[in-house]
């Protein structure tokens, strides 16, 4: 082998980077949505009690246990323990389709995949049984990256991968989400996340600004009425955006009890 081919075949392999905690009816199914795709996987658990780890080892996944840290630092330390230098980071509840897997692996043989230093793939979620086309829809994320510039960011709960360098979307094909097993644990989510998402602006020093209780729930309805056109998504739709106003209220008076609570603070 020449040394450009050699090149190419170091470069080529691709880690599988994926955080946990007690994932057992998801693992399962986006560690096989990868298999024959990912040469390593890395799964970052912050302490599952179910069949997490023996799902993973079937896979044959390097498995480490790291105390939860937040959405952001735990991810990074995915991205961190990952030894090739192309990284698919996928949450648990993800998969590739098979359209998907079969473009990056196109792009792995041909030796294309070094043109950009990042890609943003498109989700589709399912939601209460059926497949969400707006709302939700498209949604591109960047999950294909160079791992020697590529780092996640953002508030948590809310994180996402920045890539220093030339980003292209991938088109042929969605990866999955299957967020939420029902109404139930949509609400509970929408809640914690709210409760996260005030928890990470108290830290940061933002503080609860009154009009936000009303601009901020109307904000997301805007987007869901003229961005998205989740109204197209029919009952489902009409959920997902109380969902959003709702998280959106939440937070805002979780920074209000805050304030509140520590009144000598604000003054």
């Amino acid at each position: 082998m020449d040394k450009a081919s050699q090149n190419q075949a170091t470069t080529s392999l691709l880690s599988l980077a994926v955080i946990t905690l007690n994932e057992e009816e998801n693992l399962g199914r986006c560690l096989e949505s990868a298999a024959g795709l990912a040469d390593e996987i890395v799964i970052i658990d912050s302490g599952s009690t179910d069949k997490t780890r023996e799902i993973a080892e079937k896979y044959h996944a390097v498995f480490e246990y790291h105390p939860w840290p937040g959405h952001v630092a735990q991810k990074n330390r995915a991205l961190e323990r990952c030894s090739h230098q192309w990284v698919l980071s996928l949450d648990a509840d993800e998969c590739l389709t098979p359209e998907l897997k079969e473009e990056i692996q196109r792009r792995i043989n041909e030796g294309n995949i070094e043109k950009c230093d990042g890609y943003l793939l498109n989700r589709k979620t399912f939601y209460l049984g059926d497949w969400i086309h707006y709302a939700w829809y498209p949604e591109w994320r960047l999950r294909l990256v160079n791992r020697e510039l590529a780092q996640w960011e953002g508030t948590d709960p809310h994180d996402h991968l920045k890539v220093k360098g030339k980003v292209q979307k991938l088109k042929g094909g969605d990866f999955h989400h299957f967020s939420y097993r029902n109404l139930q644990h949509h609400m509970e989510v929408s809640l914690r996340y709210a409760r996260i998402g005030a928890e990470a602006d108290i830290r940061n020093g933002k503080a609860f600004k009154p009009h936000k209780l009303f601009t901020s729930p109307m904000g997301r309805l805007f987007k869901f009425l003229f961005l998205k056109r989740g109204w197209m998504d029919g009952w489902r739709g009409w959920i997902i955006l109380g969902s959003a106003m709702m998280t959106a209220f939440v937070k805002q008076a979780h920074l209000l009890e805050h304030k509140l609570k520590n009144r000598d603070v604000y003054k």
